[in-house]
Parts: structure tokens; C-alpha cells; sequence
């Protein structure tokens, strides 16, 4: 009787370095779109946010004759004078639009924190008027 000698098979070096190297390659194509995915739809918090407040600011309007610039007189909880989003991506203020007086025009502002901060500030005001990553 011969003995036949068996074969173990599994993977080689550079097999092994070859699969790697395609997992690097679609990880570096999926990463980005991951993080857009997540920051878009953080700026979707943070318009929805803006919208709502715009539609209490022309409530607020249509009584008063005049926009606001505290955002508590809307109702709003403000912690430490700010009003930050749920998820506090988003840093919301009000102020009168450039030259405008407050009667006449309200700016809302959205400005991006913690890993939004790139996203830059979305503005918005009662003018129709938007600036951003709308």
C-alpha cells in the first residue's frame, strides 16, 4: 500500500492580500456616501426645524405686527439662551434680516454643530429667501 499524499488547499498570501485589498477599495467608496447619507439627513432635522419656526414666527406676526427674536416667546425651551435641535445637530437663531427692521423681516439661521459643522448654516427668512445646503 502507497500512502497518497493529501493536499491541504486554503488561501495563499497574496489571494489573501488581493481580498483585502478590494474590501479597502469599496470600503473607500462606501465611506463617503455613508457619511453624506448621515449628514443629509441631519439637514433634514435642521430645515424641518427652521420651517416649523418660520410658521410661528408668521403666527407671531399676524398678532403682534412684528416678527421676534426670542424664540421662547414662540414657545420654545431655550437652554442657556440657545435652541438647539432635537438630535442638536443644528443650532437655531432669529434676528431682523440685514437692514431690515424686525416688523418688516425675521432671518432665521441654522448653524451646523458637532459633526454638522461642515454642513455650514442654513438661513431662512420670512421673505422666502434661502441660503444653504437646501
Amino acid at each position: 500500500m502507497s500512502m497518497a499524499k493529501i493536499q491541504a488547499r486554503g488561501f495563499t498570501l497574496v489571494e489573501l492580500m488581493i481580498a483585502v485589498a478590494i474590501v479597502a477599495i469599496l470600503a473607500g467608496i462606501a465611506y463617503p456616501s455613508y457619511v453624506n447619507q448621515l449628514q443629509s439627513s441631519r439637514r433634514a432635522e435642521g430645515q424641518a426645524l427652521v420651517m416649523e419656526i418660520m410658521a410661528a414666527q408668521e403666527r407671531y406676526y399676524s398678532s403682534n405686527n412684528t416678527y421676534t427674536s426670542d424664540l421662547a416667546q414662540l414657545g420654545y425651551t431655550l437652554v442657556s439662551g440657545n435652541l438647539d435641535s432635537d438630535g442638536g445637530w443644528y443650532r437655531i437663531t432669529a434676528a431682523a434680516c440685514g437692514t431690515a427692521a424686525l416688523n418688516a423681516c425675521v432671518n432665521l439661521s441654522a448653524t451646523g454643530q458637532g459633526a454638522q459643522v461642515d454642513d455650514g448654516t442654513l438661513t431662512l427668512n420670512s421673505r422666502g429667501e434661502k441660503t444653504g445646503h437646501w
